[in-house]
């Protein structure tokens, strides 16, 4: 028991190494690329702190190189499964009274731990395990992860604080309980500081969490979880089980415990796993909360008084980083027909250069996608672009799978500007262009609002202001983050809460206070220093 009102300075983002070719951090990245390349390290489940090896194994391959297996993961059984539940219940009983400072100090120290010894191994593991070359990875899998394990402690004393009024002879307060139950947190592949929050921010308010990890991430998810563990999160908080996801998913609903969902993937995914939890709601002990990040159809939206030169800059970073990878990728814009000509040759002279490959040279901007599956949907709407009538080609196209899933940075011109390519959310290395008249700028403000049933983000350019702020309402329902004059990817904790409605999920802000509230029960709690003695009220005098 410590008697301290504790003080929580308000961190800074973490800086972004920059890697340079002679740097030391370039040296010791690279060492470990080498050391884990190829290795085949087993991944097993972790439930209680025990390492179970249930012998359903599947062999993970780097994208871009298929030769490559980067490690071997033991899916969970239904066993297994039902073991954390089981598992995740009992360490529930100590770990949801356990004070909030012991609580913020683990995920304090995983931050320290990922910012110094363990940063080199949640890169590598990134680069080779989902394809992302150097600066993406730090990016996301140190930087981001640390800002999310530094901030949330401080968001959670926040909200801690926030407390009622109290009249003369009582006291008001609010407990913030954890949830009675376990969170599912089920993760994506793309972001693997995605994967280590969605299970970590609930544990923070003193849930339990069961972590569904991506198939394709498990890698780096698994150093998540023993990095977590080095910072003395105590064993069953969190239950790490790798699987397929209709098993997991069965019998994590089919619990009485089940108290949360912490979601991000698919929209198509989001909404069965909302119809199974709703067929459920009888069987659970108490209305799951439901988080969910899912798709996006994102724009850039461009006026005529727009920078052409900046606005190819945001358009290349924005669709083909990550290979367009991100719920948050530019995926369709909306040029005006006197500025086409410029930006396409500008576009057309910048693709050219951009290098596609081995993500362990420095220079590749792009590596492979993630899987087949996701290499043959892809492709297979750039190959109906190539004999469309209402759309072309005008650069990219290309695409191997001989040595890894590679995608050409692809750009479409739609001259439909509800052709399949602007509507349907393709995540991979593919912008559909649509060319407007200038004087129908309002009815294509209206066709970029209407025409997806997303709202994540979006970004505009005009360098004139009073047009951009024109362009900003038209389409304030279109994205729950929205950039002017920047590209519409690349949110900061702490700087843009990520998050959007319509189709694109619950809005629950990642990256701040909102989404923590979503993992709490409040109770109100009043306390009077002198009750009444007598029933009767004044006015019965």
């Amino acid at each position: 028991m410590v008697n301290t009102v504790f003080r929580y300075d308000e961190p800074l983002n973490e800086p972004v190494k920059a890697y340079k070719p002679d740097s030391p951090e370039t040296a010791s990245l690279k060492a470990t690329l080498k050391s884990m390349s190829g290795a085949a390290i087993e991944v097993p489940c972790i439930v209680g702190g025990e390492e179970i090896y249930t012998g359903q194994v599947t062999d993970w391959t780097a994208p871009h190189d298929h030769e490559n297996i980067v490690c071997r993961w033991h899916g969970a059984t239904p066993e297994v499964i039902q073991k954390a539940i089981d598992n995740g219940q009992e360490a529930w009983k100590e770990w949801s009274e356990t004070p909030f400072h012991v609580r913020i100090s683990i995920f304090r120290k995983a931050a320290e731990l990922l910012a110094g010894p363990w940063r080199d191994r949640l890169n590598a593991s990134t680069m080779l395990g989902q394809s992302k070359n150097v600066l993406q990875a730090e990016i996301d899998a140190a930087c981001e992860l640390i800002d999310f394990w530094r901030y949330n402690g401080l968001y959670a004393l926040r909200l801690y604080g926030d407390q009622p009024a109290s009249q003369p002879g009582m006291w008001n307060y609010v407990d913030y309980r954890p949830l009675e139950g376990f969170v599912y947190a089920v993760t994506p592949f793309n972001f693997t500081s995605i994967g280590g929050n969605l299970p970590t921010a609930p544990a923070l308010m003193g849930n339990v969490a069961l972590w569904k990890a991506s198939s394709n991430a498990v890698l780096s998810n698994y150093y998540i979880m023993k990095c977590l563990e080095e910072a003395g999160l105590p064993p069953g908080v969190i239950n790490f089980v790798p699987g397929k996801a209709r098993e997991v998913t069965a019998v994590a609903m089919g619990s009485e415990h089940f108290a949360g969902l912490h979601y991000t993937g698919s929209t198509a995914v989001f909404n069965m796993l909302w119809r199974q939890m709703a067929e459920g709601l009888e069987r659970f002990n108490g209305y799951p909360r439901i988080v969910g990040e899912t798709g996006g159809k994102d724009f850039i939206f461009a006026h005529e008084s727009a920078d052409v030169e900046q606005l190819a800059v945001a358009a290349i970073r924005g669709a083909f980083e990550y290979q367009g990878q991100k719920c948050s990728a530019a995926s369709r814009m909306y040029v005006p027909s006197t500025m086409w000509p410029d930006l396409k040759e500008r576009m057309a002279a910048e693709i050219e250069q951009i290098k596609m490959g081995d993500i362990e040279d420095w220079q590749t901007f792009m590596g492979a996608v993630i899987n087949e599956a996701a290499y043959d949907e892809i492709t297979s709407y750039v190959d109906r672009a190539k004999t469309a009538t209402d759309a072309s080609i005008f650069k990219g196209g290309g695409h191997s799978k001989e040595k890894g899933w590679f995608i050409e940075p692809t750009v479409i011109e739609c001259e439909n500007p509800r052709y399949e390519t602007m509507t349907t959310e393709l995540f991979g290395p593919v912008l559909s262009v649509h060319v407007y008249d200038p004087a129908r700028l309002d009815e294509t403000l209206e066709l970029c609002d209407t025409s997806s049933e997303y709202a994540l983000t979006g970004a505009i350019f005009a360098r004139d202001r009073t047009v951009a702020e024109r362009l900003a309402t038209a389409l304030r329902h279109a994205a729950g983050n929205f950039y002017i004059n920047d590209k519409p990817t690349g949110a900061v904790v702490n700087q843009q809460p990520f998050g959007g409605a319509r189709g694109s999920g619950t809005d629950d802000k990642a990256g701040s206070p909102l989404n923590l509230t979503r993992w709490i029960a409040a109770r109100t709690v009043k306390e009077t220093f002198d009750a009444p003695r007598d029933w009767r009220y004044p006015h019965m005098a």
